[in-house]
């Protein structure tokens, strides 16, 4: 059987009610592409019926492919999961919640034949909400800041990328995944569209704040080791500091305007430089932590079953 032109991949995260109607839209958007086209829904375990709903759209329609994991591994480790298993030329990714319209894709094909090997959906009017948007400018000025590579947060997972984009992406093994930075790290040639981003369907985000903040702490670490480096820096500049104050305190010791040592500014130098130290030590164990977590080489995701057709 060849291979498709087009794979649509999502993963999956209790999302039993949109599963009808994404794969719907889905299906109209390929059929608008003029090509062969597939559908890759990869369930991250979820606690709903998901997975029922998956084997079902697959049992009606052989271009829809279904992959359940072990246990819950993430939305980029789906993406990952998804990735490995589609077959297309071009590889559409989208989140299942429906604000990743599919009736952009057509769209973002046509932008790509304008010689670019991916196509990036910037969304525009986003829908979240304003403490979710906050929290997504925020992130993104720390990530530009620390990896000295500018970061749109309009820009997430919603794009079309040519077989050899995700092939580059699938070649980068790290434990830590985060797709959208991945692609812009592997270059080509690639172009940007502005797009509506629509309201959410059903429901709040199944994403956490808490689960935000450990993923963009993740990202950060991973992406970067400016960190490391403005902590020796800083640790640099007081030493400095300290060593242009020692001929300062003694002139003022020789001159009498010291009688006594000062009982609190000696307190407060112990918690300053003791809360330095641990915070310079913390950082360098996030990062041997995360070596640790790398060098183990477990796989990025198991696979607990898939649809067979």
């Amino acid at each position: 059987m060849p291979p498709p032109t087009f794979s649509f991949v999502s993963p999956v995260y209790r999302a039993e009610s949109l599963l009808a109607e994404l794969v719907r839209r889905l299906v109209a958007a390929g059929e608008a592409l003029g090509g062969s086209f597939e559908i890759v829904l990869v369930d991250d375990r979820s606690a709903d019926g998901s997975w029922a709903g998956i084997l079902a759209l697959a049992a009606q329609d052989p271009r829809v492919r279904g992959l359940r994991l072990s246990r819950n591994f993430g939305q980029h480790r789906a993406i990952t999961a998804g990735l490995e298993r589609c077959r297309g030329e071009w590889v559409v990714v989208l989140d299942c919640d429906l604000q990743d319209r599919p009736e952009e894709i057509p769209a973002l094909y046509a932008r790509a034949q304008a010689g670019y090997d991916l196509v990036l959906a910037r969304r525009t009017g986003r829908q979240d909400a304003w403490g979710k948007k906050l929290v997504s400018r925020l992130f993104y000025r720390v990530l530009s800041y620390l990896t000295e590579v500018p970061q749109d947060p309009a820009v997430a997972n919603f794009g079309i990328y040519h077989r050899r984009v995700i092939a580059a992406v699938l070649a980068m093994r790290e434990s830590i995944r985060y797709f959208p930075t991945m692609v812009r790290w592997v270059g080509f040639r690639a172009g940007y569209l502005d797009v509506a981003h629509a309201g959410r369907a059903r429901g709040p985000s199944s994403y956490r704040l808490s689960q935000r903040l450990h993923l963009g702490l993740d990202v950060l670490l991973a992406n970067s080791d400016k960190p490391l480096r403005l902590t020796v820096k800083a640790g640099l500049l007081l030493a400095g500091g300290a060593f242009l104050l020692v001929p300062v305190t003694l002139l003022r010791y020789w001159a009498g305007q010291i009688d006594q040592p000062g009982y609190t500014s000696l307190i407060i130098s112990i918690w300053f430089f003791s809360g330095l130290l641990l915070a310079v030590l913390g950082m360098v164990g996030l990062y041997i932590g995360k070596t640790f977590e790398q060098v183990k080489n477990r796989p990025l995701y198991i696979e607990d079953e898939a649809t067979g057709n």
